[in-house]
C-alpha cells in the first residue's frame, strides 16, 4: 500500500474532506503513474479523484466499530517513531 494513504477510520475528530480527498488523490496517483496527468489524461484523472473521494466518504460513512476512537497526536507520535527506527536501522555502520 502506498505510505502516503493515511488511515482515516475510526479517528476523533473525524476525518476532513481535505484528508479524505488528499487520499483519493494519492491513490489515484498511484494506480496511474502520474503526479500531475498531461492535457490529455487530465479529465479521466480529475473524474477518478471525484469517484475516489465520493467511494471514501460511503466507506467511512458506513463503517462501524466498537473500538475507541484513536487519538491523533498519539498515532502521529507512533508514526514519527517508527520513522526514526526505520532511517536509524538504515544509517551505515561506522568502523566496520
Amino acid at each position: 500500500m502506498c505510505r502516503n494513504i493515511k488511515t482515516l477510520h475510526n479517528f476523533e475528530p473525524p476525518a476532513t474532506e481535505e484528508e479524505i480527498r488528499a487520499s483519493a488523490l494519492q491513490f489515484v496517483r498511484k494506480l496511474s503513474g502520474f503526479t500531475q496527468p498531461s492535457k490529455a489524461n487530465q479529465a479521466a484523472f480529475s473524474r477518478a479523484v471525484e469517484q475516489v473521494t465520493q467511494a471514501a466518504h460511503e466507506l467511512l460513512d458506513a463503517l462501524v466499530t466498537s473500538a475507541p476512537p484513536r487519538d491523533r497526536e498519539v498515532e502521529a507520535a507512533k508514526a514519527r517513531e517508527r520513522a526514526a527506527d526505520r532511517f536509524r536501522s538504515s544509517e551505515p555502520r561506522r568502523g566496520a
